[in-house]
């Protein structure tokens, strides 16, 4: 993992409690890219507890192909 700084800026109400954040594109983008990330460790993480037989991934993608063929 990286370590950033992250460099928000609030919006506050007319109160003064913070109700948004506003971050810049970049940091945005490099955040969304670690939550990808994470979804498919959780993703194979999950796979790999379960009790369902896995193949290999070059027959998985022939499968596809074949049902994407059937559907056409």
């Amino acid at each position: 993992m990286r370590t950033r700084t992250i460099h928000p800026q609030y919006i506050t109400d007319d109160k003064g409690k913070k109700i948004s954040v506003v971050i810049p594109i970049e940091e945005y983008q490099s955040i969304m890219e670690e939550l990808e990330e994470f979804e498919d460790i959780r993703l194979y993480d999950d796979a790999k507890a379960s009790d369902e037989p896995s193949i290999p991934i070059d027959e998985a993608f022939k499968i596809i192909e074949a049902k994407r063929n059937s559907k056409k």
